[in-house]
């Protein structure tokens, strides 16, 4: 039987052992894409104790502050906003910048960054992205823009920084306002400058499942003075001081036992990323030379999180499609990822709302029909990693009897 820890020797698998064809899954426990970062669990169990001792638990804290300090002064932004959650804080900057009619967004990006919008009434226009880099492609914009549009919601896809500099130009020409959903980017840098001061205003996730997590969180970054200090209030029911209520408000506070979780997190940042770095190479090691699989690099003149392993699948050349794969994989109990298939725009409400949205957004459609996302994080071994390699590499040397299992298990 398969080990669920495989050693370096026994790395390499042949056709009748691949978990497809009947043999034991390679791994008796599932592999998950996002296993939580834990930290320090005595710096974490130190900082719930200063909490206790003071009894506070929620209500803009000190834990709360000190995250919030320690964040802006790592991204080098002048305000950060902790909420409870980065979809909050999207609503929250959103409706901070008076964002109304349309807002151009990517398909490709988590459901999210769309239904922030729709959930305020607010059409998501969604434009095709660069097949080079799944970011919105500038060019693509313009094609959308109306009398009814009002801004830009971009994404750094997979932490790689959007156009920035394209995006402000038809930002600034057309009278549009410029925000970026930056959950995959905390830690990730754009022409030297740490993602979380570009635009009016950028939003952090601190979900479990990110490499830095606050249990669940995230934050509004901003340099706009008054912009920080209207969210600010909004987050809060709207409240300046004791029973002084000058703004429409909603509850969108961090608690202190996140923050403490984000503050372990946040002194462990430089081991994380060592070890998804370390992870990103292996694969890239492992993978390279496999027909059809290709790894997404990572400019080595920025700084990255490295977060995500992720890669494109060419069925012609792999003679298997991202389907097929995942599911080879997930017969091994490796539970990799399609992540955005098949679009915001193939999901409801939009697919009911916009139909015909697809017609416009061929690279989407082609992209994240080849899209595979492995598991990284501190959860995952090298020898881990060596043996998925292993596991699609054999299927794809072996398509054709994979195929025809597969088949039968139809």
């Amino acid at each position: 039987m398969k080990p669920t820890e495989p050693t370096a020797s026994n790395c390499t698998y042949f056709d009748q052992e691949l978990a497809i064809f009947g043999s034991p899954p390679a791994f008796r426990d599932p592999l998950h894409v996002g296993r939580p970062n834990i930290g320090n669990r005595e710096r974490f169990l130190e900082f719930t104790g200063q909490m206790f001792d003071r009894l506070w638990l929620t209500n803009h804290g000190p834990l709360v502050q000190e995250f919030e300090r320690r964040i802006a002064d790592y991204v080098g932004v002048r305000h950060c906003i902790c909420v409870c959650n980065a979809t909050i804080g999207l609503e929250l900057a959103i409706r901070a910048l008076g964002l109304h009619g349309e807002v151009i967004v990517p398909s490709y990006t988590f459901i999210a960054t769309a239904h922030a919008l729709q959930w305020q009434e607010i059409t998501p226009v969604f434009a095709d992205m660069d097949p080079a880099t799944h970011n919105l492609d500038p060019a693509r914009i313009e094609r959308h823009i109306t009398p009814r549009t009002t801004g830009i919601l971009a994404t750094h896809v997979w932490g790689r920084p959007c156009p920035v500099e394209a995006l402000t130009e038809v930002a600034e020409r057309r009278g549009l306002k410029l925000i970026f959903d930056a959950a995959h980017a905390f830690g990730c840098s754009h022409r030297g400058k740490m993602i979380g001061g570009f635009g009016l205003a950028e939003v952090l996730s601190f979900h479990a499942t990110k490499f830095v997590n606050s249990f669940e969180g995230g934050a509004i970054v901003t340099n706009d003075d008054a912009l920080a200090t209207k969210i600010r209030l909004m987050a809060n029911f709207g409240f300046s001081g004791y029973d002084n209520v000058i703004h429409l408000g909603t509850n969108g506070k961090m608690t202190e036992v996140c923050a403490a979780m984000g503050l372990t997190n946040l002194e462990c940042i430089a081991d994380l990323v060592i070890v998804n770095r370390r992870n990103h190479e292996a694969y890239r090691v492992r993978l390279e030379g496999i027909s059809g699989v290709r790894l997404l690099q990572r400019d080595p003149a920025e700084q990255s999180n490295y977060q995500y392993v992720v890669v494109e699948v060419d069925t012609a050349k792999a003679g298997l499609s991202r389907d097929e794969l995942i599911q080879v994989l997930h017969e091994e109990n490796v539970l990799a990822r399609k992540y955005f298939w098949p679009g915001c725009h193939r999901m409801e409400p939009y697919r009911s709302l916009c139909p015909h949205a697809g017609m416009l957004l061929a690279d989407t459609e082609r992209v994240a029909a080849q899209i595979i996302v492995l598991p990284t994080g501190t959860a995952i071994s090298e020898v881990q990693i060596a043996t998925i390699c292993s596991i699609i590499q054999t299927a794809t040397e072996h398509a054709d009897q994979v195929r025809t299992a597969i088949a039968a298990k139809a």
